[in-house]
């Protein structure tokens, strides 16, 4: 069951659904040999990539949906269905009750769209050039513009580079910039893909206490993708992880840390000699009495390791903390892929 989200409102007030939805992909394959690019010009050897595989998902206005997965998993696709910009080869997508390609015109100005590696700015232009231009071309009403640009300058400090060239802007800038364009018509849901791509620490800690903040004080219900998985488990309650096109887990963060093994870092100090024999736990450093293991809190407790260590000496000082998100999911990516290479080798 999933928890739901602090802001979320009840489940029959659903902003996406995606039923049975597919989206394949042909590519054209060549050889590396000379002696055949005639014949594969002629003749290219198609590969089919199934990109979605009947996939069902259904968000909740007010969320903070966390999404997540290998490259080429499918997150960028679906982020771009559920944005307009492609249509399912089978199945059903809704957003705000409405067909995204099949209602654009009225869809697209209900919604906001911001990719780390694209932008909407003018690139040789100030950035007040370009929201003025998206007034204008989105026949936003003065009023409501003049608010909500108020608003964006305040929270996301605007003013310090807002007429600045667009090429000249750092990228924590650029970002701040998409994010008000994005912003600027009041969307009731933000699609993000890769929003922090690039930027630095205190950028991307402002970057992040802004979408929080929008999500607690307008209830914009915000999709967003991400490598970075501690970004992801700051903003979101909840996160889809993708793998092969399948949804492979859909819950809140402390649920996935449990179902894949609940991985923890436990550091003894000792008054000396060799590091304490621990049954329930992986040895991985050790130095000057200092010993570090790793071991799975859902089959073992702090407890048993504990004493399992007093029996060998004494135990001066114990530290334990969980494995970083990124850990986590790295383990849960490898899992996955020695699952998918021992599949391959069946014959």
């Amino acid at each position: 069951m999933i928890a739901p989200a602090h802001n979320a409102t009840a489940p029959s007030d659903t902003v996406v659904e995606l039923r049975g939805v597919w989206k394949v992909y042909t590519q054209r394959q060549r050889s590396a040999r000379l002696g055949d690019i005639w014949g594969t010009l002629w003749r290219p050897h198609l590969r089919r990539v199934e990109a979605l595989r009947g996939i069902d998902l259904t968000v909740r206005r007010g969320e903070v949906v966390a999404y997540a997965g290998p490259n080429g998993a499918g997150k960028s696709t679906t982020v771009k269905l559920l944005s307009s910009l492609l249509a399912p080869d089978a199945g059903t997508v809704r957003v705000l009750g409405m067909d995204p390609v099949g209602e654009r015109v009225r869809f697209v100005g209900r919604i906001g769209v911001v990719f780390g590696q694209r932008t909407e700015l003018w690139w040789d232009q100030p950035v007040a050039a370009s929201l003025e231009w998206k007034r204008v071309v989105w026949d936003i009403p003065r009023p409501r513009y003049e608010r909500m640009l108020g608003f964006l300058t305040e929270v996301l400090g605007l003013g310090d580079f807002c007429h600045t060239l667009a090429r000249e802007l750092s990228l924590g800038q650029k970002m701040r910039a998409d994010l008000a364009m994005a912003l600027l018509h009041e969307p009731e849901i933000l699609f993000l893909d890769e929003p922090t791509l690039g930027l630095d620490v205190l950028a991307k800690r402002n970057i992040l206490a802004f979408i929080k903040e929008l999500n607690r004080e307008r209830r914009v219900t915000v999709f967003v993708t991400s490598h970075d998985m501690s970004d992801l488990e700051q903003l979101a309650g909840r996160i889809v992880m993708i793998h092969q096109g399948h949804i492979a887990f859909d819950g809140p963060f402390a649920d996935l840390r449990k179902t894949f093994a609940d991985r923890r870092r436990l550091l003894i100090e000792t008054a000396g000699g060799p590091p304490p024999a621990l049954s329930g736990a992986d040895l991985v450093a050790s130095a000057v009495g200092r010993h570090e293991y790793i071991f799975d809190a859902s089959r073992v407790g702090i407890a048993t390791l504990l004493a399992e260590a007093g029996r060998d000496g004494e135990v001066l000082d114990v530290e334990t903390h969980r494995l970083p998100i990124d850990e986590v999911i790295a383990d849960i990516y490898e899992r996955w892929q020695r699952g998918a290479t021992s599949q391959d080798a069946t014959p």
